[in-house]
């Protein structure tokens, strides 16, 4: 059979068009669809700061050794991402021009320097003097003068000066955008009080260039925005005189060394002063230069002002306590009685906090390990965590230093924590540990007592209100004798650690054993299907783009095994013709982040299921440490099997992956039903019966 495959960077561009398209839907709330441009906009940074840079990075060696690990060669890749990222430009400008209009109906607007009425002018002149303009520092460009250093997340403002009297030629200058310090949006005053009005601190600026040049006694003004996106991949050496803290900071120093892999620019911006900062960014054609529309760095509008007419969220989208925590026992006597399902943001994440602090306050608990790879701001996993060490508890906290753009703000963690007497761990060397687990030690009557929690997402409240993860809070004794082996490689690597990792009975552990077990898992499968008995396997993944699993995956569809796949966004399988029981794969796109990673395998009726942190990449799967946890309880795995059913509903709003359907692989399934309301209703029933 000859084997198709999609690459993985036109997925997940594809996966970037179903978020563009939730913003397209009027039926989802106007905020809400403001909120998904926002998210599209921070989503091709990301892209072009990551994986782009990578394609480019690998047109230096030779394409036929590589074009393998990325299912075509990288330049085709770039020239097709080219193409499609323009067409998107253009489908989100058309998308903020039809908001802007429905805004409007609400008597919202967004104001520019051209368009304030006088009360306004003088507002934005005391603005611009109190708040703005000390963090304003115009670079005037010349020819023959350097570049000056760009920021890759920051927005700028190319400005064209001239005097009436010059009939040929202008002065340009830049101007970064202050908004890290004072913000991008500015509400002004109105003389309606049901009318808003919003103004971007780009066109503050704008208003106040006669005033910021008036030095020059320049009087005609171009400014437009644009921004550029550089790559953004750590490069750590191999010095062994440097810890591994100190070459993530020297590798986010080097960030802004990264080379522009994206320049994207006001179409209407003064034509010379365009071809003048190509020229010194020293872009060429390959180089994604796109010209878009007025406004740019839309990742801000996720923050967007609340200036509509409140929206009352309806209750399917409040989070609930879950009915094992509803009648006042303690989080602890809980877990030890019987083990929890925890599914968010449906259920409320304060158990999980809940159960740290009993832990801290404990005077019978000795020890807290667990992992971090994102955590909140604020974080009160970790307030926990510090209260526990001062209770003199031996905290250990696994801090991924190299959890990607969370790098430094996870070195602040790691110079707080440890003061406090916090045992951090850094990980093991060329491994990321993406595994999401807890294990908490007491010894209470002489008997040793473990009890813990495993996730597929981070430990981090915030998030938890918007990401759909499942948490698995257990005192069984197989799953805390796995996660202490895991603690025990991370303290004290050894050469043959992955051979202790495998010795786990729960735990399906990375590297390589997770691997070993899901082939496994699928050819047992292909048996059964082979033998004419039923055979099922449903994954759900943010991403699914490693090679091996997806052609065993092609091979248990040939035999014909039933197989159902839930695939947020990189989905690089394809139908083939051969195939005896055709794949079945969608993709929700959602209010919630769909995160939750689920492996759910028939096994002639046992139904073996597991949570798990990894996706079906290579990186997960042969390059960090993760784990799932096999569910033991028949109620909790009936749940989880469940909400897999609801989701792989037929009338759920969801688009379905496969490459005959669209050059992208996308279909817009106009189903009204969304399953995140369905899996809502589903957990509230199964309360109101508790």
């Amino acid at each position: 059979m000859s084997l198709h495959f999609n690459p993985r960077d036109i997925t997940w561009l594809a996966f970037n068009e179903r978020v563009l398209q939730e913003a397209m839907d009027e039926k989802v709330p106007l905020y809400l669809r403001i909120r998904f441009l926002g998210i599209f906009s921070n989503n091709s940074d990301e892209f072009f700061r990551v994986r782009v840079a990578g394609l480019k990075r690998a047109m230096d060696f030779k394409e036929k050794v590589i074009a393998e690990s990325f299912y075509q060669p990288p330049s085709k890749i770039l020239q097709r991402i080219n193409e499609i990222v323009i067409r998107q430009q253009q489908n989100f400008d058309k998308t903020w021009k039809k908001i802007l209009s429905e805004m409007a109906d609400h008597k919202v607007y967004i104001k520019t320097a051209k368009n304030l009425t006088a009360p306004q002018k003088e507002f934005v002149r005391m603005y611009f003097d109190e708040v703005v303009e000390s963090n304003v520092i115009p670079i005037l460009l010349h020819e023959n003068t350097p570049m000056p250093y760009l920021r890759d997340k920051s927005l700028y403002l190319g400005v064209a000066m001239r005097k009436k009297e010059w009939q040929y030629s202008s002065n340009y200058a830049i101007i970064e955008i202050p908004s890290r310090f004072v913000g991008r949006f500015v509400l002004l005053p109105t003389e309606n009080p049901e009318e808003k009005n919003v103004m971007l601190l780009e066109d503050v600026i704008t208003f106040n260039l006669p005033h910021i040049f008036s030095y020059f006694g320049y009087d005609e003004f171009a400014a437009n925005a644009f921004k550029v996106t550089k790559d953004a991949e750590l490069d750590l050496d191999n010095d062994i005189k440097t810890n591994f803290a100190e070459k993530i900071e020297k590798g986010i120093k080097n960030r802004r060394k990264g080379k522009p892999t994206r320049f994207v620019f006001d179409k209407d911006m003064d034509k010379a002063l365009l071809e003048l900062l190509i020229r010194k960014l020293n872009l060429t054609k390959k180089d994604s230069i796109i010209p878009g529309g007025k406004i740019h760095n839309f990742k801000h509008f996720m923050d967007f002002p609340d200036v509509f007419e409140a929206y009352e969220k309806p209750i399917e989208r409040t989070s609930f306590t879950h009915p094992s925590f509803e009648h006042g026992e303690r989080i602890t006597d809980v877990i030890m009685k019987q083990d929890v399902l925890l599914s968010f943001p449906y259920h409320k994440y304060n158990p999980v906090i809940d159960l740290l602090r009993e832990a801290a306050m404990d005077p019978d608990v000795k020890s807290i390990q667990i992992t971090a790879y994102r955590l909140a701001s604020s974080s009160k996993i970790i307030n926990a965590l510090i209260y526990a060490a001062r209770n003199g508890k031996e905290v250990t906290v696994m801090l991924e230093l190299q959890a990607r753009f969370d790098e430094e703000s996870n070195l602040e963690w790691k110079e707080m924590l440890e003061p406090e007497g916090i045992i951090v761990l850094v990980g093991l060397p060329n491994k990321k540990v993406h595994a999401k687990l807890c294990i908490i030690k007491k010894r209470t009557h002489n008997k040793t007592m473990q009890y813990g929690f495993v996730s597929t997402g981070n430990f981090n409240e915030k998030t938890a209100r918007i990401y759909g993860d499942h948490l698995l809070m257990t005192s069984d004794r197989n799953i805390m004798a796995d996660i202490n082996k895991v603690f025990n490689v991370l303290k004290k690597p050894k050469e043959d650690y992955i051979s202790v990792l495998k010795t786990c009975k729960n735990l399906l552990v990375c590297p390589d054993f997770m691997r070993e077990k899901i082939i496994h898992h699928i050819d047992k499968e292909i048996e059964e299907a082979k033998a004419g008995r039923r055979s099922e396997i449903i994954v759900k993944v943010n991403s699914m783009s490693d090679r091996g699993l997806i052609e065993k995956i092609y091979d248990a569809a040939q035999a014909g095994v039933v197989i159902k796949i839930i695939v947020r966004g990189i989905y690089c399988a394809v139908n083939q013709k051969e195939f005896k029981e055709k794949i079945k794969a969608i993709s929700i796109v959602d209010e919630y982040l769909e995160h939750a990673r689920v492996m759910y395998f028939y096994n002639k009726g046992a139904e073996d299921i597991y949570i798990s942190s990894a996706d079906w990449m290579t990186r997960n799967l042969d390059y960090r440490i993760e784990a799932a946890a096999k569910i033991i309880d028949k109620d909790l795995k009936k749940e989880l099997k469940e909400i897999l059913d609801i989701q792989l509903k037929d009338n759920v709003k969801a688009r379905i992956l496969d490459k005959k359907l669209s050059n992208e692989y996308i279909r817009n399934d106009k189903k009204e039903c969304r399953s995140q309301i369905e899996i809502y209703k589903y957990l509230k029933a199964k309360k109101s019966v508790k």
